[in-house]
This record gives C-alpha cells, structure tokens and sequence, in this order.
C-alpha cells in the first residue's frame, strides 16, 4: 500500500490536513486516516476496505495512527468495498463512532441488505451500527478541520463527499476518479442514475478543488481532465445505454473473481445469471437461453481480453493459480 503523504506534490498539503491516504488493491477503497484533531480522543478514517482486507485494514489503520486510538470511521457511500471494515474496527476499538450517509438511516438501523445493496451484488458486508447520518450542507471533523458535506448521486443516489474549503481538497468517494467512470447502479436497476450523475459532477467543478482524494487509484490534481473524462464517458453512455451495462457487467464479475480468485466456469455463468444485480441487463436479452448467453459471452469476452483467464473448466484472475 501506499502513503500519498510521501510524493512530494501532495506533501504539504496532506500534512497541514494531518492527513494519510493508503491506496488500496480493488476489493478495497482507498482509507484516509486522520490524526486526532483538538478536543478529539482518536482519529478518523474515511472508508474502510472490504470484509475479506479487514485484517489488513485493521493493521493499515493502526500503523498510520501511532500510538493513538481510532475514534471515528466517516464512509462515503455504503458499497461493500468502502464499509466492510466497519464493524472490525468497532470490535478493535470500542465506543467508535461510525458516521454514513443520510440516506442510509432507516437502512442501517434496521440492517436490510435489499436496500443496502449487499445482497443484490451478491457481495458480504458485516452489521455494523452508525451514530451519525450526514446531510448536505452538515460539516464533519476530520482531524483539526471542518470539511463540508456534499451530495453525491449518480454512482449511488445516496453517496456524499467531503470538501476541506482552505485547501480545497475533495474526498470524492466514487463520484470522481481520474480516468474512469464508476458504475452508475441504478440505471442498471431500471431507475434513472445519469442525469444525477451529472449533477454531481457539476458540483464538483463549482467547488473547484485543487486535490482529490478518490475511492480508487492515486490522489490526483488534474481535476478538469478528469471531468472532462469522466463527462465523455457519461455522454457515450447517455447515447448507448447498454455499453453501460455491459461495462457494469464486465466490472461485477471481475470483482466476483477477484473475491473468488477461481470459480467453475458454468457455476461462474449460473452466478452471473442468478445475481439481482444483473436481472434488469439479462431481462433484456428475451428468455432464459438468451441469458445464459449473455453470460457466458462476458465471461469469454473476459478471458480474451486478459482481465481472466480460463484452464479447462475453471476462470480464475491471472496469476491466482
């Protein structure tokens, strides 16, 4: 993993924010460690990786606050990948207080994995409890700063980001990454996701950052080319809806397979075709056969492209052998 403080473009920002960005493989959002800011116990991470890192994140965290507890996780959003360390690290350090988006309350305090995606994506998440649900306009403590709470739809309709206004450093969650676009889930749900999407980025270029701290990859600073980028990709999108979906199917079964490592290759196809997440693109190939089809077709587009690779009956990541 590695520590954006330590390339010398970020250096000086990240250390007035007393701040850490530990870059993590897929599986995994990227956490960003606070240390204690005045009047706080513990430090903050905003995400926390996905259940299967949650041993790694545990140690991450740890090695990046010191000798100082944690006090607080913020996520960004309520994917798997960014809250399956939630509840680890509540086990680790009792009294945590957990903050996530508003839009998640009813969810969260009930624990209802329809609504919280984990069951639809086929993907784990421990329960977890929250203390805080953070509304657009709210402010939150990272460290010694206030940063501002910004709503974030499109990629999920309830995600936020964070914004610190002195050095105009944006934690984007999802909502932008330097040279891809996220899957935007509920278009694949039948529900309309591009047009939000739109929104937040818009918001995006209005609060100007100078620095943004993404879910995935290496912090960045070429934020207008990074939404230029990413607004292609929504136009091209926009034009051809089922470039999206198959874009988004392409992403969950690589995911599948990185959690997985190695699957059989008509249980990988039943999978695909079994998974809610999925039903909406396949509903449109007409019949059951047609979507086996589909399926396998993704599988093997897959295979030939290098993303997977296939011995026999089995697909697997290259190099998980």
């Amino acid at each position: 993993m590695n520590a954006a403080n330590a390339m010398p473009g970020w250096a000086s920002t990240l250390q007035s924010l007393g701040a850490q960005v530990l870059v993590r493989g897929w599986l995994s959002a990227n956490n960003i460690v606070f240390g204690p800011g005045p009047g706080q116990a513990g430090g903050t991470v905003v995400d926390t990786g996905y259940i299967s890192h949650a041993p790694q994140t545990l140690a991450l965290v740890s090695h990046a606050l010191g000798s100082a507890p944690l006090g607080q996780v913020v996520n960004t959003h309520l994917h798997s990948d960014h809250c399956g360390g939630n509840a680890s690290l509540a086990r680790q350090w009792p009294g945590l207080h957990t903050s996530v988006p508003l839009g998640y309350r009813d969810s969260v305090q009930g624990w209802h994995e329809d609504s919280l995606s984990f069951r639809a994506t086929d993907q784990q998440c421990e329960p977890f409890e929250a203390q805080r649900f953070l509304a657009d306009g709210d402010t939150v403590q990272l460290g010694a700063r206030a940063w501002q709470v910004h709503a974030a739809p499109g990629h999920d309709p309830d995600a936020v980001m964070l914004f610190e206004p002195v050095t105009r450093t944006l934690i984007s969650g999802d909502a932008l990454w330097e040279s891809r676009l996220a899957i935007i889930f509920p278009e694949l749900a039948g529900e309309s996701g591009f047009d939000d999407t739109a929104v937040a980025l818009d918001r995006i270029e209005a609060l100007q950052p100078a620095l943004v701290l993404p879910g995935h990859g290496q912090p960045f600073t070429g934020v207008a080319a990074a939404l230029a980028a990413s607004r292609q990709r929504l136009a091209s999108f926009v034009a051809a809806p089922h470039k999206h979906r198959q874009y988004a199917m392409r992403a969950l079964v690589t995911y599948h397979l990185l959690e997985h490592r190695r699957r059989e290759h008509d249980a990988l196809v039943r999978w695909i075709v079994s998974t809610p997440v999925f039903q909406q693109t396949l509903a449109q190939a007409g019949g059951q056969d047609a979507a086996h089809e589909v399926a396998r077709d993704t599988v093997a587009r897959l295979v030939s492209d290098g993303v997977l690779q296939r011995d026999g009956q089995w697909v697997s990541m290259p190099g998980s052998d």
